[in-house]
């Protein structure tokens, strides 16, 4: 008899408390579903359950078996899924949270070639530069960039990033370099105000450590990209991510300054509840960002000192 029929037999008449109720998931007998249970026990050589007519009691050895027995069937069933899975490519609905400006640019484009490519997913997006809760709102993946990550959630570098300070040429011929992090506080910052944002402060790293500068200045706003308009105009200094003003970096419309103490690290990541089994339509879309991401030129323009 099938060793893993025994052990489902079990493990089902222990779940549903009695061998008529497992009896019905099986399709088969009582009568039938107790012959497994008695070959299961014959073949251990030892007593896995008291039974009565109305009552199902586990041995100690019976308690035992049953965690080992719960955790080999759970390992089948995963097995299947992925081969199964292999075979059909990825399918389902997935749904995406990303920052509103980089998920325009970098993440929403690349969607339609992803659905090309698996034509059985779905895609659904919300650009928002929110910190949304993945888990509670449904997400199945999130973009992020930098800052901290809960330890119960599963970050995959996609690219490089840094944070700069940035201003054009022109406004620093009018208001001077700033040499040192002090200095910001006589240039006219231009902060990101959505939940708090940047109006508490810009963050470095000093002395190998990291630190918070307080900073002010006479526009904010709670949009990226007016941001990088209002820097582009010459009305202040941004702390902007490479990958948003990397053409202007290239052609010297904006210049970065206080490079060595901007952060070591503000990665572009796919974040995901940690589970035992990745579904293959977010691994794919993971990889499909990763490999695009990784493509000679796609990053374009070196960052320009003063």
């Amino acid at each position: 008899m099938d060793k893993l029929k025994q052990m489902e037999a079990f493990v089902d008449v222990i779940e549903h408390g009695s061998l008529a109720r497992a009896a019905l998931k099986h399709h088969i007998t009582p009568v039938m579903l107790g012959r497994r249970i008695d070959a299961l026990e014959k073949r251990l050589g030892a007593k896995l359950m008291h039974r009565t007519t109305r009552h199902l009691a586990l041995t100690e050895q019976g308690a035992v078996f049953l965690e080992y027995c719960r955790k080999l069937l759970a390992e089948v069933e995963l097995a299947e899924t992925i081969i199964a899975e292999g075979r059909h490519k990825a399918t389902g609905h997935l749904i995406v949270s990303a920052p509103a400006s980089f998920g325009r640019l970098h993440v929403a484009p690349h969607a339609p070639a992803f659905v090309k490519a698996n034509s059985r997913v779905q895609i659904s997006f919300n650009l928002t530069d929110r910190v949304v809760d993945l888990v509670r709102e449904g997400y199945d993946v999130g973009i992020r960039i930098g800052g901290l990550l809960d330890p119960n959630f599963v970050a995959v570098k996609l690219a490089s990033n840094r944070r700069v300070v940035c201003g054009t040429p022109d406004y620093f011929e009018r208001h001077g370099i700033p040499r040192t992090l002090d200095d910001l506080a006589q240039h006219n910052c231009l902060a990101f105000n959505l939940q708090g944002g940047q109006q508490r402060g810009w963050y470095f790293q000093k002395d190998g450590k990291p630190v918070t500068v307080k900073i002010s200045g006479n526009l904010d706003c709670n949009d990226g990209e007016l941001l990088h308009r209002w820097a582009c105009e010459g009305m202040g200094l941004a702390w902007r991510s490479t990958w948003e003003i990397e053409s202007q970096l290239a052609s010297g419309e904006l210049i970065t300054v206080l490079d060595d103490y901007a952060l070591p690290d503000y990665d572009i990541c796919a974040v995901y509840m940690q589970q035992s089994h990745l579904p293959i339509k977010v691994r794919l879309f993971i990889d499909t960002l990763k490999e695009i991401y990784a493509q000679p030129g796609y990053w374009k323009g070196a960052v320009r000192r003063v």
